[in-house]
């Protein structure tokens, strides 16, 4: 038999784990009382009567930052040593202030450990990403997801960490090591741009046309002549 209780659980709001997601990958520390505050007056978390219900809410943002953790590194051990369990949440958690404290404290510490996870390892692990690039850029099937299962890091990990090392987003950077490689061969060969295409990773080579043309302002055809004449 459901109780009452159970019933109000099911049709509670919950939180925007998706803006408390994009403030552990992008935010700051000065942040997070800010976004964590908004994000719990959406749902009027304070006028909450119910304990269990605030523990919902508490439980959704504290799975999402435990979490995000994990995809930056950090062990589960770690992370129960420093906030301890989910089953372990509700004596820590008596009224709406300790409440709001408690996961404050928390997306705080996440933050700080991205920070400092980017300063050990980023150049790194970068460095291994762009080798991996490098090396297969000529894959049509080279993804964000493929060079997050080889560097070891999950791609909402890797996507943030390339955004913030190389200030472009990862499909951006790609494209740009297609189109120089697309260069080399267009001034190097006497290859058609259809086979360019295809070397360089392209499966349409009209779609690669756009793309050259976006990047360099010619077309394939129109950069291959001026090259020619140059030469």
């Amino acid at each position: 038999m459901t109780s009452a209780v159970d019933n109000s659980c099911m049709n509670i709001a919950r939180p925007d784990t998706e803006v408390i997601t994009e403030l552990l990958k992008s935010g700051r520390v000065s942040d997070c009382r800010g976004v964590l505050e908004n994000v719990l007056n959406r749902i009027h978390f304070r006028e909450m009567n119910s304990l269990i219900l605030r523990l919902y809410t508490c439980m959704d943002i504290f799975i999402t930052a435990k979490t995000f953790s994990k995809d930056i590194g950090i062990s589960d051990e770690q992370f129960a040593e420093r906030f301890g369990s989910v089953d372990e949440l509700e004596p820590k958690l008596c009224s709406v202030d300790d409440m709001t404290e408690f996961l404050h404290e928390t997306l705080t510490q996440c933050i700080k450990w991205r920070t400092d996870t980017v300063r050990s390892s980023g150049s790194g692990t970068m460095k291994a990403v762009m080798e991996y690039i490098d090396l297969n850029y000529m894959n049509c099937d080279i993804s964000l997801c493929t060079v997050a299962e080889a560097v070891g890091l999950s791609p909402s990990y890797l996507s943030m960490l390339f955004k913030k090392e190389t200030g472009l987003n990862f499909s951006d950077q790609l494209k740009a090591v297609r189109i120089h490689k697309a260069k080399e061969l267009l001034s190097c060969t006497s290859k058609m741009v259809y086979e360019v295409a295809y070397d360089v990773g392209f499966r349409d080579y009209r779609y690669f046309g756009q793309i050259f043309k976006k990047c360099t302002g010619m077309t394939p055809r129109e950069f291959q002549y001026v090259v020619n004449v140059c030469a």
